[in-house]
């Protein structure tokens, strides 16, 4: 027993460590974005990632082709997760939002034009830029200005942190 409190207590401090070191890092580098990578598939660690501001997070028996191209998904401002993180996220988001008690707050999306809401729940339902371009018969550039507007006026990081904004509103829904 006293093995695993031992362990325990050093996860902790590492998850600690890890969190603090990626706020401090954007507090003094805002534009920085941050794919950590590590060994612990815990969903602790990836929620303490995601509050601290991380735009990433894969675990190490990730292939090197796959660590280049999420590096470069995150240098570009996108966001990235392991596909298991990203199962496990949504199956908990989804048994929270059902068991949530209050209201969505739409008001939050007020400030946004009509096709930057419609941009916003396509995001939301994991369209990429050009299925979105397809969708709305616009070029590729005019949706990136859309999703820029989006994260400047909602003041969100990346895709990810609008995509999350999207459920909490209630603007989409899970299943639908």
């Amino acid at each position: 027993m006293s093995d695993l409190r031992r362990l325990a207590g050093r996860l902790r401090h590492a998850l600690d460590r890890h969190a603090f070191a990626t706020r401090r890092l954007l507090a003094e580098a805002p534009a920085t974005r941050v794919l950590v990578l590590t060994t612990f598939d815990l969903d602790e660690y990836v929620y303490a990632a995601l509050l601290a501001g991380a735009s990433g997070f894969l675990l190490k028996d990730v292939g090197r082709d796959d660590l280049v191209a999420a590096v470069r998904v995150v240098a570009a401002g996108d966001a990235l997760l392991a596909p298991s993180v990203t199962r496990r996220l949504l199956a908990d988001f989804t048994a929270a939002r059902r068991q949530q008690t209050a209201r969505p707050d739409p008001a939050r999306l007020g400030g946004l034009t009509p096709r930057e809401r419609d941009t916003l729940g396509l995001l939301a339902r994991g369209m990429s830029n050009a299925e979105i371009a397809r969708e709305f018969v616009v070029s590729e550039h005019a949706v990136k200005t859309h999703v820029g507007n989006v994260l400047m006026k909602l003041g969100l990081r990346d895709r990810i942190h609008a995509v999350i904004l999207a459920y909490e509103t209630g603007m989409v829904t899970p299943g639908r």
